[in-house]
């Protein structure tokens, strides 16, 4: 029976794009190398911090810094021309991948902190102030909760967060009592990082309108793993990064409503942003290079690009659906010990991920066992310190899943946490 009988997609055949797949890791690793008896295959279950890259992604990089480096918008020579559009087309596939109207709508950044940073400051700075509130919820990455906690601070604004009930949803009713006529943004997080919640970002956009406020999503966990329409979920913020979705780090991507970004002032200032410049004044480009400011990322934009073809010949529906059962089937083997407390909603309503505890094991120690068996998880806080304390821990073990990974090995990660509660037992 081939993989395309038992899984949402062909796994065997996607493997084949991933050497790093093929690396043996673990064991003792003063001692332990390539070759070693005392190594493994690597099972890969980070994917929520940084996901592997397929070989088609890392030959667009190899085919632009071979056949046609140039700064973009610079120069007239070929080789500048050819780099130009390779890299305003990969603008155009972010719009068509996320629906939104254009490339006006998509600003490249490093990464999804520094879209955020960008809204906060080019937008926040110029418009909060005393009276005025930023509702956010619990369960935010530090790259939403301290961006936002810092510009209240600086604007004397008030900075709200929405309760987590105990299943790890938000509490829609409290949602409800937050959002007020003081509000002016509403940022909250699509796919929690740490708990698996996907929140109803559509409802929370609508409730943030009807009071005039602007909404920001942070899509880090969402737009890697499932459809993503930003046209349906109407929010005026979008952002997300391009290592977390086969891409290259170093890559980010702030979708704005045009008419938004228009009205604001750049984050920052230099060359490509602007269109004309004098000793007294200064006007910029048109968008999205008005917040693109200096050399640009060049070749991670163009492997963002070759990322999103290679997601999108899969099918997002498909990615969602792998993912998905692949965190239904983790959460169903870790729930077998009484002794494992997993945190989130129940397997069969999350995101592709699963945080989880064993009794009287830190997750520092677990995740060193996991390495030992060539197990690669997450363990700490995953920049949700404030969420840890909501739920009485100081940290967690993180396993999250992407098209690449298996039954199989979900089974050696429980394996393995299975070995840990024998040996601290």
């Amino acid at each position: 029976m081939s993989t395309q009988d038992t899984y949402p997609i062909d796994v065997e055949r996607i493997r084949e794009d991933f050497p790093i797949l093929d690396r043996k890791v673990g064991g003792d690793v003063s001692t332990a190398g390539e070759g070693s008896e005392d190594t493994e295959p690597l099972v890969y279950l980070d994917n929520g911090a940084t996901s592997q890259t397929p070989k088609q992604v890392v030959d667009s990089i190899v085919d632009y810094y071979y056949g046609y480096n140039a700064n973009v918008h610079r120069g007239i020579h070929q080789l500048s021309q050819e780099a130009s559009v390779a890299y305003e087309e990969a603008h155009d596939r972010v719009a068509e991948f996320i629906n939104a109207n254009g490339r006006e709508e998509i600003v490249f950044t490093k990464n999804t902190t520094e879209a955020m940073n960008l809204v906060a400051y080019a937008w926040g700075l110029a418009e909060l102030g005393p009276g005025d509130s930023v509702v956010t919820t619990q369960m935010e990455h530090h790259a939403s909760l301290v961006t936002w906690q810092q510009i209240c601070k600086r604007t004397g604004a008030e900075i709200r967060f929405i309760e987590v009930d105990e299943e790890g949803r938000l509490d829609m009713d409290h949602a409800a009592e937050l959002i007020d006529d003081s509000t002016e943004m509403v940022s909250l997080v699509h796919v929690s990082n740490t708990l698996g919640t996907v929140n109803p970002v559509a409802e929370i956009t609508e409730m943030a309108h009807e009071v005039g406020a602007y909404s920001f999503v942070d899509g880090a966990q969402a737009v890697p793993t499932r459809p993503v329409d930003v046209e349906a979920i109407d929010a005026d913020f979008y952002a997300f990064s391009g290592h977390k979705m086969l891409g290259p780090t170093g890559i980010g991507v702030l979708y704005g409503k045009e008419e938004i970004l228009e009205s604001m002032q750049p984050y920052l200032y230099g060359g490509d942003m602007i269109r004309k410049v004098t000793y007294e004044e200064s006007t910029w480009e048109d968008l999205p290079w008005k917040f693109e400011a200096g050399t640009p990322s060049i070749a991670q934009a163009i492997a963002l690009h070759a990322a999103i073809d290679y997601l999108e010949e899969i099918g997002m529906e498909n990615v969602q659906a792998h993912e998905e059962m692949l965190a239904e089937y983790a959460y169903d083997r870790l729930t077998e010990y009484d002794d494992v407390t997993i945190y989130g909603p129940p397997g069969d309503d999350r995101g592709g991920l699963v945080a989880f505890n064993v009794d009287g094991v830190h997750a520092h120690d677990l995740s060193s066992i996991l390495n030992d068996y060539a197990v690669a998880i997450r363990a700490g806080d995953h920049c949700t310190q404030p969420l840890h304390d909501t739920l009485g821990t100081a940290a967690s073990a993180r396993a999250s899943f992407y098209i690449y990974n298996t039954r199989e090995e979900i089974d050696k990660l429980v394996d393995a946490v299975d070995s840990a509660r024998e040996l601290f037992a």
